[in-house]
């Protein structure tokens, strides 16, 4: 699978989610990845839609996971960390070239003839 689902390019959402996970490594879970992202933009979201997006990246194959032994931090529950894929890391890349791309595009040329007197 390509950085592209059947429907298009990876989602906003879905982004944020890998990109939180890259910088995590391997200690990313639920809770850090919306901390992570609420402290690099300013988006608080909810824990729900990050377990959402994180189930939608594992059947894509972009991030596994694995549970990590209880902590007494944590009331001695356990707790799943995911991880970046080689599948990932390069579907994050095509999809930031892909951006980039439409950034420095010139206007296609019907778009340039019509607003031609």
């Amino acid at each position: 699978m390509s950085a592209f689902s059947e429907k298009g390019l990876l989602g906003e959402l879905e982004q944020l989610v890998l990109l939180a996970v890259m910088h995590q490594r391997d200690e990313a879970y639920a809770l850090s990845i919306c901390d992570e992202i609420a402290s690099r933009t300013g988006i608080a979201l909810a824990r729900g839609s990050v377990y959402v997006a994180l189930d939608r990246l594992t059947r894509k194959g972009y991030v596994d996971s694995a549970m990590m032994p209880p902590t007494g931090e944590r009331g001695g529950k356990a707790k799943r960390c995911f991880r970046l894929t080689a599948h990932g890391s390069r579907a994050l890349r095509t999809a930031e070239q892909t951006l980039e791309r439409m950034r420095l595009a010139r206007p296609a040329k019907a778009a340039r003839a019509k607003t031609r007197p």
